[in-house]
């Protein structure tokens, strides 16, 4: 056993666990090359499991008895969230249903959840002074999203002898756009049908594809854009006019204010308490360091 916890034994397999759902976190945030931040990713993965195992411990040592009637209320809202019990016992798993099991890993989380209220206590009501002051601290978490209005000519594969042949075509409407060419006008005779959207309307990130939006948000306003393709095909498009991303007004974002400004006391009460638990921990880990150099590749 690599990882000891006040006696309590964490199985290896565990540990591998944890490390792979650490680092395919990262590697879909597209932050990692390779295994070279392994050593780290497991640093990671044994801290997540740590924590986890001493908020057990305190849990069962301050409340080892918890309330059925609590345990069945949070099942039963379990599996009305998961939309019945043959979702739910699909969702955590478990191929059959075992309620014993289950109701035990559901008294966990209850008992943990009347842990962590007692260490967070009463929480804040802060003043609208202090709210007003947590916010122009933190304006760049309350700002509108960006948004353009565009417009675009495309011309798919449909009928063509190749795609060089479109991207020719395509290569030329834009030099006749950079000399000097209405867009509107050029795009309605390049129209593939009426149904065909010319002027896109306003929209922000999100809402159209990545390859397209990666380009026309990347465009000042009247800039025509070069040949790019996207799964519909080549497309040239120019941003008509822009709505920059500016400040909510405190009003709007008042409730919202308030509930960070809680969650984030929360988080400050519970990383202390973490940190006193360490502290106090008889923590054992046997594994050799790990250099990354054993990743193979």
């Amino acid at each position: 056993m690599a990882l000891i916890i006040n006696g309590e034994e964490v199985d290896d397999e565990v540990i591998e666990s944890e490390f792979r759902n650490v680092k395919g976190h990262y590697e879909r945030l597209l932050q990692v090359a390779c295994c070279e931040r392994d050593p780290e990713f497991r640093g990671y993965a044994k801290d997540n499991i740590i924590s986890r195992v001493l908020l057990n411990q305190e849990s069962l040592k301050r409340i080892p008895e918890v309330d059925e009637a609590a345990i069945t209320a949070r099942l039963e809202k379990l599996i009305e969230e998961a939309g019945g019990e043959t979702e739910f016992y699909m969702r955590i798993g478990m191929p059959y249903k075992d309620e014993k099991v289950v109701r035990e890993n559901v008294a966990g989380g209850v008992r943990l959840d009347q842990m962590l209220a007692q260490v967070y206590g009463a929480e804040p009501e802060p003043t609208e002074a202090e709210m007003r002051a947590f916010y122009e601290r933190n304006l760049a978490s309350y700002m509108s999203e960006e948004m353009i209005h565009a417009a675009h000519i495309t011309k798919g594969l449909q009928g063509a002898r190749s795609r060089q042949e479109i991207f020719n075509l395509m290569r030329q409407i834009r030099q006749e756009l950079l000399a000097g060419e209405d867009f509107m006008k050029l795009a309605e005779q390049h129209r593939a049908d009426d149904q065909q959207m010319i002027d896109l309307g306003w929209f922000k990130r999100g809402e159209f594809m990545e390859e397209f939006e990666t380009i026309a948000f990347s465009m000042r306003e009247n800039e025509i854009s070069p040949v790019f393709t996207t799964q519909l095909g080549f497309h040239v498009c120019t941003v008509l006019e822009r709505k920059p991303s500016e400040p909510l007004p405190f009003e709007l974002v008042k409730d919202a204010v308030r509930q960070r400004m809680i969650e984030e006391f929360k988080d400050a009460r519970f990383n202390e308490f973490i940190e006193q638990l360490k502290a106090a921990a008889d923590i054992q880990d046997t594994d050799p360091a790990d250099d990354g150099g054993s990743c193979g590749h």
